[in-house]
């Protein structure tokens, strides 16, 4: 019989990709949106910034409503949520419907993975959490790579609005599997065996009530140093990251002259690099836990993602052909990836019941990166060489990233008084 955590940790890979999917569409769809809602280039970076905007200052409240009534109650509500929206998006009949849909949009999908947070501190073992969340999130990365193509194939055949109307079936379909399958605490799941059950809670972090009686204050959290140091490492990697969901495919599209499909092919390389910068990472945070050093397990995995992220972006900017610059870009994300399984890992180590609230504390940090990174791209200056400052930025938060984790401390959970 498969264990029951292996076909959870399935689902949540599946939403994982259905969420990137749904998220990355819109990149894909810029040139037939602009086309029919009259958009410019400022229009459009507002576009991509109001999503980031609506996900991030959602993510706190997303990841407390998880700690309190489950990871089955919000991550359904969740992905219904978004994937209404998502159809509403064919809907938008001008710049200002789009940006309340995307911001709309965006608050909807806030509350998805501080809910698979809290899901994993129920269901998974401590020794298996880093290559479980490596794992869900190289799911996004496959999502958002397989949507450059596909979805640029399925505007040309069937135009953009048809299309997000098919994304938002698909997420209902999710939603109700995830709701008959789905119990929040291993105990209550009729199909787990008694062995499998045993060994979870024996091995996971979680108390015997995983659910949190209390919220945590606040107060609690702004007083941590260990948050604030994973919120400003976050934002830097959600900058870098953020680029090759929102900017990419239009950046080597226009710059190196190349068709829709095509465009779409090199913009999905750098986010197969991130599924594998996620799964690897996985990995090694979880190598490292078991022999003993769980400190080292976190900082490494970080500290290196962040280093090969701030060269990565450096030098792709440096490239006079598509491929150079996105083996570089490559690079780049493949490191920026690198950070994430060791980041919501020590969230869950400092947050304990409160995995859902701190992660998506972290989490909204990082995806206000997002939304600059969006308006970023747009807003600063060019030179004869093209985006500089905008690649030379991403890599001095990525180095200031690294003293970030230099000074973290996962030792220090964070009190709920």
């Amino acid at each position: 019989m498969i264990p029951r955590r292996y076909l959870l940790v399935s689902g949540t890979f599946l939403l994982s990709l259905l969420l990137y999917v749904d998220r990355t569409c819109i990149s894909t769809a810029k040139d037939a949106v602009s086309r029919d809602l009259g958009l410019g280039k400022e229009q459009w970076a507002w576009v991509l910034a109001a999503f980031a905007f609506g996900y991030a200052l959602f993510q706190t409240p997303g990841g407390a409503l998880a700690d309190r009534v489950g990871g089955r109650i919000v991550l359904t509500a969740v992905v219904t949520v978004w994937s209404v929206f998502t159809g509403l998006t064919a809907a938008a009949w001008n710049f200002a419907s789009l940006l309340v849909v995307r911001f709309l949009f965006g608050a909807g999908e806030a509350g998805a993975f501080p809910g698979m947070a809290k899901v994993i501190y129920s269901w998974i073992p401590v020794r298996e959490r880093g290559l479980v969340k490596g794992i869900n999130f190289s799911g996004s990365r496959l999502g958002a790579a397989l949507a450059m193509p596909l979805v640029a194939a399925m505007i040309a055949k069937f135009g953009w609005k048809q299309t997000f109307a098919v994304l938002m079936v698909v997420g209902f379909a999710w939603s109700l599997v995830w709701w008959w399958w789905f119990r929040d605490e291993p105990r209550e799941h009729a199909g787990i065996s008694p062995a499998e059950l045993d060994y979870i809670l024996q091995h996971r972090q979680a108390p015997a009530t995983a659910l949190a009686p209390t919220p945590l204050p606040l107060g609690a959290m702004l007083r941590s140093g260990n948050l604030w140091l994973m919120m400003v490492q976050y934002f830097g990697s959600n900058f870098t990251f953020f680029f090759s969901l929102s900017w990419l495919y239009p950046y080597v599209k226009s710059k190196y002259q190349l068709d829709a499909v095509d465009a779409g092919y090199y913009a999905m390389v750098p986010l197969l690099a991130g599924a594998a910068g996620n799964i690897f990472s996985g990995w090694l945070v979880d190598a490292l836990y078991r022999n003993g050093r769980p400190a080292l397990s976190r900082k490494l995995p970080a500290i290196a993602g962040f280093a090969l992220a701030a060269v990565g972006m450096v030098m792709s900017v440096e490239q006079a052909t598509a491929a150079g610059a996105v083996f570089w870009l490559s690079v780049a994300i493949f490191g920026a990836d690198m950070t994430l399984s060791p980041s919501w890992s020590f969230c869950i180590d400092i947050g304990g019941p409160h995995a859902g609230a701190v992660s998506g504390t972290m989490n909204m940090a990082g995806n206000l990166g997002s939304a600059i990174t969006a308006l970023a791209f747009a807003y600063l200056p060019e030179s004869s060489r093209g985006n500089v400052a905008f690649f030379h930025t991403a890599a001095g938060l990525s180095v200031m990233a690294m003293g970030c984790w230099l000074a973290a401390d996962g030792r220090k959970p964070i009190a709920g008084k």
